[in-house]
C-alpha cells in the first residue's frame, strides 16, 4: 500500500473531524437550548411524554433492516475499486427498498394506532387518548418520511464525508430551535404543535441536503432503472447482520425512558433526560472523532492497509484516557451545570449522575471497537453479545429497581451491565484481528 494513500486517508480523517467540530458544537448548543425551551413550553409532565414518544418512534430506524449500514459499506467498497456506477446502483437499490418499507409500515402503523390506549402507554391522563393518538400519528408521519430521506446520511458516510452528516444534524436542530422558540413566544402550550414543527425540521434538513448533493453529483443520483436484485441481495445480506445489532441497540438505548415512565411516572423522565443530555456531550464528542473512521477502516481493510488500521486504533486508545478524565470532571460539576442550564425546575440525584458517567465510559469504550469491527464485516461476536444484552436489559433493570428499591439510576445500572459483554469480547476480538493481520 502506497505511502500517499496512507497519508491521504489520515488527512481526510482530520479534515472530517475539523469540519464536524463547529457544526457539532452548534448542534449541541441548539439541542441544550431546545430542551430548556421545550420544558418551559410544555411543562415537566408533557415534556416527559414527548421525550418518551421520541424514544418509542425512534424504533422506526429498525425497519431499514440494516440497509443503511450495508449501503455505507458497499459504497466504500465500490469506491475503493473506483467503480462509481456500482455505487450508484447500490444507492438506487437502497432508496427503492427503504421507500417501499416506509410507505407500507406507515400505513400499518396509522391503522394500528387507532386500537392502542396511548394513555396507558404514556401512563398519563393529562391529555385525552384522542389527543395523544393525533400527536403520535403526526410524529410517525414525519419520522417515516425522514427515515427515507435520511439515506443521504449513509451516502455521505460511505463517501467518507461525515462532516456533512454532522451539518445535517445541526441544520435540523437549528430549524427545530427557531420553531420551538416561535411556539414558546407566540403560542399556547400544545404537544401537537411541537410534534408538527419538530417533524418539519427533520424533513427540511434532509431534503435540502439531498437536493444540494445530487444536484452536484449527477452520476450518483438514485434511479429506478438502476434498481437490481443483485444489489438488493448484496446490501440486505450484509444489512441483516447490522439489523440484529440495530434491534439490540434500540432496545438497550431507548427503553430506559419507557421503563422510567412505567415504574416511576413521566415526571421522572425529565430529570433522567437532563442528566443524559448533559453526559451526551462526552459521547457526542467521542462519536465526532469516531464517525469518519468507519468508512476509513473499511477503505483501508479492502485495500489491505493494515498498518494504518493498527496505528489509528492505538491513537484512539490513547485519546480514550482523556475521555475518562473528562467524564470524572463532569460528574463533579454536573449539578452546578444543570442548575445554570435549567435552574430549579428539575432536581437530579447524585447516584443518577454517577451511574450516567459510568454508562458513558462503557459505551464510548464499546464504540472504539464497534466502528472497526463494523467496517470489516466481522460481526459474529458483536451479534451474539448484542442479543444477550438485549434479552437481559429490561428484566435486569426492573429487577435492580424493585429488588433494591432504588431510584431511576437502577435502570441505568441495568443498561451498563448489559453493555459489559461487548466491552470485554469486542475488545478481545479487535486485538486478535489486528494481531492476525500483523502476523500475516
Amino acid at each position: 500500500m502506497s505511502y500517499r494513500m496512507f497519508e491521504n486517508r489520515t488527512k481526510n480523517y482530520f479534515k472530517q473531524v475539523r469540519g464536524s467540530l463547529i457544526f457539532k458544537l452548534l448542534s449541541i448548543i441548539s439541542s441544550f437550548l431546545i430542551i430548556s425551551l421545550m420544558i418551559k413550553y410544555l411543562g415537566k409532565e408533557q415534556y416527559g411524554i414527548w421525550s418518551t414518544l421520541l424514544s418509542i418512534v425512534s424504533w422506526v430506524v429498525l425497519f431499514d433492516v440494516g440497509i443503511g449500514n450495508g449501503l455505507r459499506n458497499k459504497i466504500s467498497e465500490s469506491l475503493a475499486k473506483d467503480d462509481k456506477k456500482e455505487a450508484q446502483n447500490y444507492i438506487s437499490a437502497a432508496y427503492v427498498i427503504i421507500g417501499l418499507i416506509s410507505m407500507f409500515l406507515l400505513g400499518i402503523f396509522l391503522v394500528i394506532s387507532n386500537f392502542i390506549s396511548w394513555q396507558n402507554v404514556f401512563n398519563t391522563s393529562i391529555l385525552s387518548n384522542s389527543e395523544l393518538k393525533d400527536i403520535v400519528n403526526i410524529t410517525a408521519v414525519f419520522l417515516f418520511v425522514n427515515f427515507w430521506l435520511s439515506l443521504i446520511n449513509q451516502v455521505f458516510n460511505g463517501l467518507q464525508k461525515t462532516s456533512i452528516v454532522v451539518f445535517n444534524q445541526f441544520l435540523s436542530n437549528a430549524f427545530a430551535l427557531i420553531s420551538v422558540y416561535i411556539l414558546y413566544s407566540y403560542f399556547e402550550s400544545s404537544l401537537f404543535n411541537l410534534a408538527f414543527v419538530y417533524g418539519m425540521s427533520l424533513v427540511m434538513s434532509s431534503l435540502l441536503l439531498s437536493l444540494w448533493f445530487y444536484g452536484k453529483n449527477r452520476d450518483l443520483v438514485p434511479r429506478i432503472k438502476n434498481y437490481g436484485k443483485k444489489y438488493v441481495k448484496s446490501i440486505t445480506s450484509l444489512g441483516f447482520q447490522f439489523f440484529i445489532i440495530q434491534i439490540a441497540v434500540i432496545v438497550i438505548f431507548t427503553t430506559d425512558k419507557i421503563l422510567i415512565t412505567q415504574l416511576f411516572g413521566p415526571e421522572y423522565v425529565a430529570s433522567y433526560d437532563v442528566v443524559f443530555k448533559l453526559f451526551s456531550v462526552i459521547t457526542i464528542v467521542h462519536s465526532l472523532l469516531m464517525a469518519p473512521l468507519w468508512s476509513a477502516y473499511s477503505d483501508a481493510y479492502h485495500r489491505e492497509d493494515f498498518a494504518w488500521i493498527r496505528k489509528t486504533i492505538k491513537n484512539q486508545l490513547k485519546l480514550y484516557a482523556l475521555f475518562v478524565l473528562g467524564t470524572i470532571v463532569l460528574i463533579f460539576l454536573a449539578k452546578k451545570i444543570i442548575y445554570l442550564w435549567i435552574g430549579n425546575s428539575v432536581q437530579v440525584d447524585n447516584m443518577l449522575i454517577i451511574a450516567m458517567g459510568a454508562f458513558v465510559l462503557v459505551s464510548t469504550w464499546n464504540n472504539l471497537f464497534a466502528y472497526f469491527i463494523n467496517a470489516t464485516n466481522n460481526l459474529k461476536i458483536q451479534i451474539i453479545t448484542s442479543i444477550i444484552a438485549m434479552i437481559i436489559n429490561i428484566p435486569l433493570s426492573i429487577f435492580i429497581v424493585k429488588k433494591y428499591n432504588i431510584g431511576t439510576y437502577g435502570i441505568v445500572i441495568g443498561t451498563i451491565i448489559s453493555l459489559l459483554f461487548f466491552a470485554v469480547f469486542g475488545s478481545v476480538q479487535s486485538f486478535k484481528l489486528i494481531k492476525v493481520q500483523h502476523a500475516e
